[in-house]
């Protein structure tokens, strides 16, 4: 346990959504079951297996001592979630939740809901590929594929992309994308589709191509992606979507397949498209096995002949 009451102890009043303590990174022996993440203003502390109430009770008073120093006067919101064999339990423990509540991330707003379900609307550990995304969709057609709630939209658009067309086939994914797109006064430059991605492969390419394409599928979702079937078929279609020069955003956040996996695959199915490099996770995401932590990988199609482009 002292581990995460340290990191407790140290932490300062953060500004934007992100992790605190990752336990699942094997960095603290022993805590391997506990997260905990800042959703200012609210914490939510997640545990993988059952704690006794003795320990949730140590963490909550923790909580409750360090946030009186670093926001005297001001309530502590809590929210404690279990997850278990694939279901998940979730209480507010202390203090109360935003409605709607939004968190900042990089000079963006998005919406998310932590008193329900697994995935709160923005994944903290994709932060280092939004922040890619920002800073290369410059004049940029962008496809975003499997785009859940469109917070990579929402970046590439603040990076100056041309459009950006977002495709899941979660319909409330994408409404409440739109939102967060409304809440960044971006919503002139997004097109959205609620299409099941394998069965919309004609639209798709009819509206490339693009300058940059982002895949950040589920790793497994039945029915809609398994990411050892289903990653080859999609691979194979990205030369026919991007641009001369333009970059694909690969992502894979599978602790079972590594980082070679996508790259044997790529080598197979789309030979012509050159990796450039996996970018950096964030610093709270540090993991004693890179390979079972979140894989972004970088790629980039050839230039026309005679042609120089950048981005």
């Amino acid at each position: 346990m002292q581990a995460l009451l340290d990191a407790i102890a140290q932490a300062p009043r953060h500004i934007d959504a992100q992790r605190v303590f990752h336990g699942r990174g094997g960095q603290h022996p022993g805590f391997e079951h506990w997260t905990l993440d800042a959703y200012p203003p609210v914490w939510v502390l997640t545990s993988f297996k059952s704690v006794s109430d003795d320990e949730l009770a140590q963490v909550q008073a923790a909580l409750t001592q360090r946030w009186a120093h670093i926001a005297p006067g001001e309530p502590l919101n809590l929210v404690f979630q279990t997850r278990i064999d694939g279901r998940s339990e979730t209480h507010l423990l202390a203090g109360s939740v935003p409605e709607p509540h939004v968190v900042s991330e990089g000079g963006a707003r998005y919406g998310v809901h932590v008193l329900k379900g697994q995935n709160h609307g923005l994944f903290l550990d994709m932060a280092e590929g939004r922040a890619w995304v920002r800073q290369h969709a410059a004049g940029q057609k962008v496809l975003n594929l499997f785009a859940y709630t469109c917070a990579f939209s929402v970046a590439a658009l603040q990076g100056g992309a041309r459009h950006v067309l977002n495709i899941d086939m979660a319909a409330g994914a994408i409404a409440t994308g739109q939102h967060n797109h409304a809440l960044n006064g971006l919503k002139e430059r997004a097109s959205f589709m609620a299409h099941d991605i394998f069965k919309t492969w004609g639209k798709i390419t009819r509206a490339g191509a693009y300058g940059l394409v982002i895949v950040d599928p589920p790793s497994y979702q039945k029915g809609s992606f398994v990411a050892r079937k289903d990653y080859p078929r999609l691979l194979r279609r990205l030369p026919d979507l991007v641009a001369p020069g333009g970059h694909v955003l690969l992502c894979l956040n599978a602790p079972e397949i590594g980082t070679g996996f996508l790259q044997e695959q790529m080598a197979a199915m789309a030979p012509e498209l050159v990796f450039e490099q996996r970018l950096p996770n964030p610093a709270a995401f540090a993991d004693v096995d890179p390979e079972r932590a979140l894989k972004v990988l970088v790629y980039r199609a050839p230039d026309l002949p005679g042609v120089a482009t950048g981005s």
